[in-house]
């Protein structure tokens, strides 16, 4: 059994959650920035469908990406020289969010429903959750958007209409967070699409000790903006 969050009511120990579901630790609560922020700095973040209470998770193992460690292929690096694009931050934040909403092959529904998009457009809107956007020929074909706390950037979703958009969306991201010398990307669970970019899995203990480490400044400072400048050949 989990527990059911009253109002202001604390989480629970994260060392608690559940096995199977692997992560399951709590549901109830709300999805006001407070709640949000707390889980995000323990390393616990939600996820439900609509029609289902609010659920938190915190699994073991985690998936993550340290910057340093971000893997392109040969194809994505041409790519990124060619620069057919444009990246832009935080001039679309619900237009992504809505974009990674939308049904994707194999899946009848998605999580990021109304009350999501209403919670963290609150916190973009207070600076703390950013969007990274590419653009070709003034459309919007992929980005991704998550949440910003002292040295680690809270991965949440990414979608792409064209080949490689999110992809480019991501290396962008990256190269931003290594000149503010981010320590870590939560990419929260596996995906190949996330392990063919250098992510991997560490123990739920490593991860908490990181966020201690990383994850006790300010969540954000406002609007994001990025440095344009062609991608390097190296």
């Amino acid at each position: 059994m989990i527990p059911w969050l009253a109002p202001h009511q604390p989480f629970p120990p994260i060392d608690r959650a559940l096995d199977e579901p692997n992560g399951l630790l709590a549901a109830g609560g709300d999805l006001s920035p407070n709640r949000l922020l707390t889980a995000y700095r323990l390393g616990i973040f939600p996820w439900f469908a609509d029609g289902e209470p609010i659920l938190w998770w915190s699994p073991d193992p985690r998936m993550v990406l340290f910057p340093s460690e971000l893997r392109l292929s040969r194809s994505l690096r041409q790519t990124l020289r060619r620069h057919n694009y444009e990246i832009r931050v935080d001039t679309a934040f619900a237009d992504v969010m809505r974009a990674c909403a939308a049904p994707r092959p194999g899946q009848q529904g998605s999580w990021i429903h109304p009350l999501m998009i209403h919670a963290y457009t609150t916190l973009h809107q207070m600076g703390v959750a950013h969007s990274v956007e590419t653009w070709r020929d003034s459309r919007l074909v992929g980005g991704l958007y998550g949440v910003a706390i002292g040295r680690v950037f809270f991965g949440e979703s990414m979608f792409a209409r064209v080949n490689d958009a999110s992809k480019i969306a991501f290396a962008h991201l990256v190269r931003h967070l290594q000149r503010r010398h981010f320590g870590m990307i939560d990419c929260q669970i596996r995906t190949a699409h996330l392990a063919s970019l250098g992510a991997r899995d560490i123990t739920r203990t490593a991860f908490s000790h990181r966020l201690e480490e990383w994850a006790t400044g300010p969540e954000s400072t406002g609007a994001w903006t990025f440095e344009h400048e062609p991608w390097s050949a190296t």
